[in-house]
């Protein structure tokens, strides 16, 4: 099943990296211009450094690794016409992790994006609890390598994630100005995402918006919940299929990205997801057994951070949907 159409996501010229990344340590000379005059220095450095993300350039600074004279600078320092920066930039550090064989559904690739069908089950990226079964794993075997290196050691050109249940759609940076482009999507909300879910019962009225803030749990602070003083949420939900059971299909919209949001958002209007222990599902609900939140993500749409073409990536509904 699939709800919306698949837009054409091959064939598009490729603009070249605008920056390589070191193999070893390598520095630049910066001068500050009219342009980034009386800007504090992250803000400027970003500007001027291109194809390097912004959580880059703030490590730099963390490190020491930025200077204007025989001084560090601050990332809060001010810069002005005439300034002259140097940054060093130092190689990127080589993963600590196996690839491995695990095989992925790949729905679009090209030198910048890979985007996949991540299936439930799947851990997004490693953890004190995980093995070598992780989406961090199989992409180190699946691009040899080469994913952009400013994710850090543990998530490689990874600018979200899901649910270890949630099947669907991610989208991964392969390049590091493709990195820093997807990063600033995902923070712009410049992006449109939505997802199917199981619920119980059926929502009247049958579409609407869910605007309510979300936060840590006061007492149980595994979760999260609906709470005053939490950071704007907001959802979007229509009725797709009513079933049997009490239960429905619904086709959701986020327009922020908040922790497990979707399913706070349900849950506090009195549909959980289906299978959803932690957020208000019971097994006693259906005579059916979920084995997972059943939560999909279905469609994502982007602009190529390259070549600003649009995408649309659409994972098919799995079976287990059915």
């Amino acid at each position: 099943m699939c709800i919306a159409p698949l837009a054409l996501c091959s064939g598009f010229p490729i603009l070249p990296n605008s920056v390589t990344l070191p193999e070893q340590n390598s520095e630049f000379d910066l001068e500050i211009g009219p342009d980034n005059h009386r800007q504090r220095a992250d803000k400027a450095v970003t500007a001027l450094m291109h194809g390097f993300s912004r959580s880059r350039i703030q490590k730099l600074f963390d490190l020491g690794l930025i200077w204007r004279d025989d001084e560090a600078l601050c990332k809060s320092d001010t810069v002005r016409i005439g300034d002259e920066i140097k940054v060093s930039v130092p190689p990127t550090r080589p993963l600590q992790l196996r690839p491995v064989a695990i095989p992925l559904q790949v729905l679009f690739e090209d030198e910048h994006l890979l985007a996949i069908n991540k299936a439930s089950g799947m851990v997004t990226h490693p953890g004190v609890a995980t093995g070598e079964d992780t989406l961090v794993h199989a992409l180190l075997h699946h691009c040899s390598g080469k994913l952009s290196g400013i994710g850090g050691i543990e998530r490689p050109g990874i600018v979200h994630r899901l649910d270890k249940e949630t099947s669907g759609v991610i989208v991964v940076a392969k390049s590091d100005i493709a990195h820093k482009g997807l990063s600033l999507s995902f923070a712009n909300r410049s992006l449109e995402k939505y997802y199917v879910a199981l619920v119980r019962g059926c929502p009247q009225p049958s579409h609407g918006s869910i605007d309510a803030a979300i936060g840590r749990h006061p007492i149980h602070r595994q979760r999260m919940a609906v709470v005053p003083n939490g950071r704007h949420a907001l959802t979007d939900f229509s009725l797709l299929q009513q079933l049997p059971e009490d239960l429905s299909l619904l086709q959701l919209r986020i327009h922020t990205g908040r922790t497990h949001q979707i399913r706070v958002h349900l849950s506090s209007i009195g549909h959980p997801v289906a299978g959803d222990l932690l957020y208000g599902w019971r097994n006693s609900y259906s005579h059916r057994v979920f084995s997972r939140v059943m939560l999909h993500a279905h469609v994502l749409r982007i602009t190529h951070p390259v070549n600003q073409q649009p995408l649309e990536f659409i994972a098919p509904i799995p079976p287990d949907f059915s």
